[in-house]
């Protein structure tokens, strides 16, 4: 496993990390990385291109001239596309660029592009990500002292607020979480920076055999205790007692069948 330094915002060192040689490590596929770069860019294309048909100019539809007799070529309407201001044949219509590619093309090609940024040494994992003020200057500064590179892509793990806001006016710096990281950020920023939360989160999406979460077992639960019966009110106790029982109907008699 290749083992990195950990330095904190100020470039010192802190500590070292382990990356997973089948995410870090992985042997580069350019094909991967072209086809992940080309389906990412036709995802982000709008498709709103028009041009403007013979049945959609302005014009009228008369004919300009009768059709035999006046030495002319014949014409059947101003919008033909063969005259200046007229329609457009086989122009560009709105569509839709984006198709699906496979999820496991998109892992591999991001382990590829991580392994890339390793292997040129283009790859800094820092202690945690955590600014004290949402200034630009101060996020300046630290990107100064920790490779002095102007093209960077910040992954943080969870929510940055002072980080976000920070980053967002300098130009070619941009913030990224671990669970939406693009292959063509990657490629596009000359620094990849992560925090340790998103190497271990990386780690665990990024790994080929999928190792489950270890939880610890939990041999017996208790039971919920049973919820304790109210005592009645004293008052009404004493008026369930005082109160006389109910005096039973008296029965009537039984009226006779047949005549009187």
């Amino acid at each position: 496993m290749p083992v990195v330094d950990v330095v904190n915002l100020d470039g010192k060192k802190v500590g070292q990390v382990e990356l997973a040689d089948a995410i870090f490590g992985a042997k580069v596929n350019r094909h991967l990385l072209h086809e992940a770069t080309r389906w990412y860019q036709r995802e982000i294309r709008s498709g709103t291109h028009k041009t403007k048909d013979k049945s959609e100019v302005s014009g009228a539809g008369r004919k300009l001239w009768r059709q035999k007799g006046t030495g002319r070529a014949r014409v059947g309407s101003i919008r033909s596309p063969l005259w200046r201001h007229g329609g457009t044949v086989h122009g560009p219509k709105p569509r839709d660029y984006s198709y699906a590619l496979p999820k496991k093309m998109l892992l591999g090609a991001l382990r590829s592009a991580l392994s890339a940024k390793l292997a040129e040494q283009k790859l800094t994992v820092v202690d945690a990500l955590q600014l004290e003020t949402h200034k630009t200057k101060g996020l300046r500064e630290t990107l100064g002292k920790l490779n002095g590179s102007k093209s960077a892509l910040l992954v943080s793990h969870g929510e940055n607020r002072n980080l976000e806001l920070a980053s967002r006016n300098l130009e070619g710096v941009k913030v990224a979480a671990p669970h939406v990281l693009h292959v063509y950020d990657v490629l596009k920023h000359e620094l990849l920076i992560l925090s340790k939360d998103s190497v271990t989160r990386l780690s665990h999406t990024l790994d080929p055999e999928k190792r489950p979460v270890v939880v610890p077992d939990v041999e017996t639960i208790a039971p919920a205790a049973a919820p304790a019966k109210k005592a009645a009110a004293p008052k009404a106790a004493a008026a369930k007692k005082a109160k006389p029982p109910a005096k039973k109907a008296a029965k009537k008699p039984a009226k006779k069948k047949g005549k009187e």
